[in-house]
């Protein structure tokens, strides 16, 4: 006969190894990763190519605040070995999924001082949170 806490040592191990396999960071960098299913407490890092000097900047017009929580405002990087004034870098976003549900995240790439011109390229992901 085997005993309830036999049974239960076998299923907490378990368990604790599914979740030593779900990565706590996932990398976005492109539209194709689209749409994202998360895990609640899994960190989002969004990176998108970005170049100010031209003007153009991303705007975050939806950040799934129902299941999302910014860590932070935008960062800009450019690559260091680049060396060029006016070259083009990075800019990255970093979320924590802190909600079960569904959301949408939605940024364009335009000129602000230019609303009535369509945006140069859109960011569209919809996005799961377990």
């Amino acid at each position: 006969m085997i005993t309830t806490s036999r049974m239960l040592l076998p299923l907490g191990l378990a368990l604790l190894a599914a979740c030593a396999h779900q990565p706590s960071s996932l990398i976005v960098q492109q539209q194709s990763q689209c749409p994202l299913r998360l895990y609640n407490g899994q960190q989002v890092v969004l990176t998108l190519p970005s170049n100010p000097t031209t003007g153009y900047r991303w705007t975050l017009r939806d950040s799934a605040k129902s299941v999302l929580h910014s860590l932070g405002p935008e960062v800009y990087s450019n690559p260091e070995d680049a060396g060029l004034v006016g070259s083009a870098g990075q800019s990255t976003w970093r979320f924590l999924a802190n909600q079960v549900g569904e959301g949408h995240l939605l940024l364009t790439y335009q000129r602000p001082w230019e609303p009535e011109v369509a945006p140069a390229q859109t960011f569209d992901c919809r996005l799961q949170v377990k």
